[in-house]
């Protein structure tokens, strides 16, 4: 499917249902591009000048064409109630906590996507705008004072995900509009300022050891994290990468980037 279409290879649970919809979409347009076409070219061969030197006022006596149309009008309807509607009703509704879902909150900004992984304690760290710098390496303002935030983790354009677990992506911006987009698992959403949207997933395959940062940006073959949306001068650098892992490198490369703890001071013992 992904090879007919043109499209990138599919990485999550809900892709193959997109992927046959957008497939029913161009075999549609297809139909309706020879269709009409044929039709075209009929028409300026039937009713050319030479053939008809005199002008018939009555027109077109066949329903055919209204026929045709109410069948193109059933058939989107079909795909709008068989397939559009059941996606996006699954879409809506956010894994419950009973499934166990990895909640992220990604935040963009000009030009780059800022990732926040709640430590340990499965709890994000109390944020303000007040404390956010990029300069002092603290892009989503993370309060020092909230014992919840001394284990979370922040990213930069670095995505991590593990293989089979549902995600929860909690999506904002801190500027313009962004869109946040995954091409290999077929999601993309705008991040909008003054808004926090969820959305979800579930990654289902990994991503190729070739196709992992930093390997691939030599061959320009990474898994990335796009924004679709015109953002500013620098919107051509604003790219991120995505790495879909076994769970248990998900769970390594958690710990690696988890801050460490402050060495234990105090007076030795005497």
């Amino acid at each position: 499917m992904e090879k007919l279409l043109g499209l990138p290879i599919d990485g999550s649970a809900h892709g193959p249902q997109l992927d046959h919809m957008t497939a029913l979409v161009h075999w549609l347009m297809l139909v309706l591009f020879v269709g009409w076409g044929s039709f075209f070219v009929y028409t300026l061969l039937r009713f050319r000048a030479g053939r008809n030197p005199k002008a018939d006022y009555q027109g077109v006596r066949s329903h055919v064409s209204s026929w045709l149309e109410i069948g193109v009008a059933l058939f989107e309807g079909f795909l709008l109630i068989g397939f559009a509607y059941p996606a996006w009703a699954k879409w809506v509704q956010v894994p419950p906590k009973e499934e166990n879902p990895l909640e992220i909150r990604v935040v963009g900004e000009q030009f780059a996507w800022n990732v926040h992984y709640p430590g340990k304690d499965g709890i994000f760290g109390r944020t303000s705008p007040d404390l956010a710098s990029t300069e002092n390496g603290n892009p989503l303002g993370l309060d020092p004072k909230d014992p919840h935030g001394a284990d979370d983790i922040v990213a930069t354009n670095q995505l991590h995900l593990p293989a089979g677990r549902p995600v929860v992506i909690y999506l904002s911006s801190k500027d313009v509009i962004h869109s946040f987009f995954l091409p290999y698992e077929r999601v993309k959403q705008d991040a909008i300022p003054g808004q926090v949207v969820p959305i979800h997933f579930t990654p289902v395959l990994l991503t190729p050891p070739e196709s992992r940062f930093p390997d691939c940006a030599a061959k320009k073959d990474c898994w990335e994290i796009a924004c679709a949306q015109l953002c500013g001068l620098g919107h051509y650098r604003m790219r991120g990468y995505l790495t879909v892992e076994s769970p248990a490198d998900f769970q390594k490369w958690l710990d690696d980037q988890a801050p460490k703890p402050a060495a234990a001071t105090g007076a030795p013992a005497g």
